[in-house]
């Protein structure tokens, strides 16, 4: 099996191809498309604002709401799939110039 995007583990409803509830920003293009193999941001949602996680409430930025997903089950998920090739953070994309030099 493929390595899954956060709707798919969490089983929210707000993945790129529901039909009831609005879509989650991680699951939209945007700049973190494909970061850590994923769908969208689906594998860097952690660095999304207003992601839906926690009890479907809209979540802040980055810097607000990183501390809590440090505890998420997900991410820690993805951390152990891409080992020492995980990307964290923003900051680490732009160290690479970007999110369209990050291959997997």
């Amino acid at each position: 099996m493929g390595r899954l995007n956060c709707w798919e583990v969490k089983q929210c409803g707000r993945g790129p191809e529901n039909g009831t509830k609005p879509v989650c920003p991680a699951a939209r293009p945007g700049k973190y498309d494909g970061v850590n193999g994923g769908t969208f941001a689906g594998r860097f949602c952690w660095a999304v604002a207003g992601t839906f996680c926690s009890d479907n409430e809209e979540q802040g930025t980055f810097a607000e709401k990183f501390r809590d997903c440090l505890n998420c089950n997900f991410l820690q998920q993805v951390d152990i799939e891409e080992g020492r090739f995980l990307v964290l953070t923003p900051y680490e994309i732009e160290l690479m110039g970007g999110s369209e030099n990050i291959y997997h």
